[in-house]
């Protein structure tokens, strides 16, 4: 497994860079915008951290700049329905921490204004995400802001993933969830569908 690409920067491009090594070999990484703000000139040095994905047609070789892209672009392409380009893509909306917190937030509308991910592929990233990472209850308003990590473990968290499962969308999950007061998933789920039904 190649994690890592170090040397001179040969081509840096919109989508990809290509770094030449020391021992003269050139590695073209595709890259999110986020990435590629960290990239230098050509014929400056740079070192990213990398991930290859391997299919039969083709071997592809994606860049990052920090643990926290990588580490989101590995969750990202866990999802069904999101394969590394669209990752990719997604990556290129924000920092780790902004896609995090727009995750945390339900934020249907910043994932849909990727090209190609639709409502319901959208909802499944972050229910997905939600569940892997921990959601953020509350989204961080600046930089300097605390933020609490509510886990996958949450009596809230899994009641919301609950009503997602039996058909309802995240945005439908959090507002039926809103009044909603218990200290397990199950009085919360009772009390959402008494609302929903209401």
């Amino acid at each position: 497994m190649i994690a890592l690409v170090a040397g001179d920067v040969s081509v840096r491009r919109p989508d990809h860079v290509v770094i030449e090594t020391a021992s003269g070999v050139g590695y073209r990484l595709a890259v999110s915008a986020e990435t590629l703000r960290h990239v230098p000139a050509a014929g400056e040095s740079v070192s990213l951290l990398t991930h290859l994905v391997v299919r039969e047609d083709a071997l592809s070789l994606y860049g990052f700049a920090t643990e926290e892209e990588r580490d989101l672009f590995l969750l990202l392409i866990g999802v069904q329905g999101v394969g590394p380009k669209m990752a990719v893509a997604v990556l290129s909306g924000g920092s780790p921490r902004e896609l995090i917190a727009s995750v945390a937030a339900g934020d249907v509308k910043r994932l849909t204004a990727v090209p190609g991910i639709g409502k319901r592929t959208a909802e499944r990233i972050i229910v997905e995400l939600r569940e892997k990472v921990g959601a953020l209850e509350d989204v961080p308003a600046g930089d300097g802001a605390e933020i609490t990590v509510r886990r996958a473990d949450d009596p809230r968290t899994l009641a919301r993933d609950g009503l997602v499962e039996l058909g309802f969308s995240v945005e439908e999950a959090e507002r039926l969830l809103a009044g909603a007061s218990g200290d397990t998933p199950e009085d919360l789920l009772q009390q959402a569908l008494r609302a929903a039904r209401a």
